[in-house]
C-alpha cells in the first residue's frame, strides 16, 4: 500500500484541535488499512522547540521545518498565532509547501497560506469568525464563509476547529476508500462524516435565539414539528401576532426571516433522517414538510448541490459488521 506522508505545521498559539484531530483521524486510517503504516505523520515547527497551543498544552515537534523533506500532504493548523504570524513562517510556507502534492489547511490556517500567496485566485473558506478578515485583508482570495471545506485543486481548506476532522475524513475517503473512511469515523464516535457544502450552522446555530417568549416557543415548535403547516400565517397565529408583526419581529431577534429559517430546519431534519432511519425519499419528504420527493430534492441541490438519494448513498453507513467488533 502506498505510504503518504503528512507533515503538520506547528507553532505558538496553535489551536490543539486543529492538529490532533486530523492526526488522529489518518493514525486510525493506519490501524484500519492494516499491513505498513499508510500515513507517516510527523510534526515540525520552525527550530524544533516545542510550542504552546492556545489551551495551554505543549506539543513537541518531531523535526525542524527546515529538515522535514517535502510531504505528501502538508497540513497547517489554525489558532490565535495565525493572526500575527511569524514572518519565517509565512516564508517557508511561501518558499516549501509548492513542493506538497496536497496542501491542506484547519481553521485560521488558511489565513496563513493566504498570507504566503497560496491561495490567490482560489476559492477557500475558514472559520466563521475570520471569513470577513480573510477576504478584507486578501482579496486575491475567493471567501467562500458558509461550508465546513473547500476543495479546489490540490489546496484544501476547511472551517473552525472540528471540521478539520471531515476534511481528514475526506481526505482518506480519496485515499483508500469510503469503507475505510466510515469504519475511522466510527471507531472515532463521529456518525458520520458531514459533506464539504454543509453549512457551518445548523439552523439553531446560524440564527439567534429569540430574547422574547413568543418568538421563542415558536422556535422550538419549529423544530419539533417541522411536517406542519409552519407559514407566516400559522405561525403568526401561535405567537398571537398579526403575520406582519410575528415576521417583523422574528427577523428582529432571530437575524433571519421566518421562511428562511423553517428552511433550514427542514432540510437539517431531512438530511438527519436519509443519515439515520430507512424511510423512503417520499416518506421523509412528507414528514419534514417538503409534500414531494420533487420539492426535497429542490431543497437539497440548492443547499447542499447533491439530490437526497445521492447524499444517503454518500453519508449513510453500509451494512455490515462494526469494524471494531472485528479487530
Amino acid at each position: 500500500m502506498t505510504e503518504r506522508s503528512v507533515l503538520v505545521v506547528l507553532f505558538d498559539q496553535v489551536q490543539s484541535l486543529d492538529v490532533t484531530g486530523p492526526v488522529e483521524v489518518f493514525a486510525a486510517a493506519n490501524a484500519m488499512a492494516g499491513g505498513p503504516a499508510t500515513y507517516r505523520i510527523r510534526t515540525a515547527s520552525l527550530d524544533g522547540a516545542p510550542v504552546r497551543t492556545s489551551s495551554g498544552l505543549t506539543l513537541v515537534p518531531d523535526t525542524t521545518l527546515t529538515a522535514a523533506p517535502d510531504p505528501h500532504t502538508l497540513l497547517v493548523p489554525g489558532g490565535p498565532g495565525t493572526r500575527s504570524p511569524d514572518p519565517d513562517l509565512v516564508d517557508w510556507l511561501r518558499e516549501r509547501a509548492p513542493g506538497a502534492r496536497r496542501l491542506v489547511s484547519v481553521c485560521t490556517g488558511a489565513l496563513l497560506l493566504a498570507a504566503a500567496g497560496l491561495l490567490d485566485g482560489r476559492r477557500a473558506t475558514t472559520h466563521w469568525r475570520a471569513t470577513e478578515l480573510l477576504a478584507r485583508k486578501y482579496p486575491a482570495v475567493d471567501v467562500d464563509p458558509d461550508p465546513i471545506y473547500v476543495r479546489d485543486g490540490h489546496i484544501a481548506t476547511s472551517a473552525g476547529v472540528t471540521s478539520g476532522i471531515d476534511l481528514a475524513l475526506a481526505l482518506v475517503e480519496d485515499d483508500l476508500g469510503r469503507e475505510i473512511a466510515l469504519a475511522v469515523a466510527r471507531g472515532l464516535v463521529v456518525f458520520l462524516r458531514r459533506p464539504g457544502n454543509q453549512a457551518q450552522f445548523s439552523a439553531q446555530l446560524a440564527a439567534q435565539t429569540a430574547r422574547s417568549e413568543p418568538l421563542l416557543a415558536v422556535q422550538s415548535w419549529i423544530s419539533e414539528h417541522p411536517g406542519d403547516d409552519l407559514s407566516v400565517e400559522a405561525l403568526a397565529g401561535r405567537a398571537r401576532l398579526s403575520p406582519r408583526h410575528f415576521a417583523r419581529a422574528f427577523r428582529s431577534e432571530t437575524g433571519t426571516t421566518p421562511g428562511r429559517y423553517v428552511e433550514r430546519v427542514r432540510l437539517e431534519h431531512a438530511r438527519r433522517m436519509l443519515e439515520e432511519s430507512a424511510d423512503g425519499v417520499e416518506e421523509i419528504s412528507r414528514s419534514c414538510g417538503y409534500g414531494t420527493p420533487e420539492a426535497m430534492r429542490r431543497a437539497f441541490v440548492k443547499t447542499l448541490g447533491t439530490a437526497p438519494a445521492e447524499y444517503r448513498r454518500r453519508f449513510r453507513p453500509a451494512p455490515g459488521p462494526d469494524p471494531a467488533r472485528t479487530t
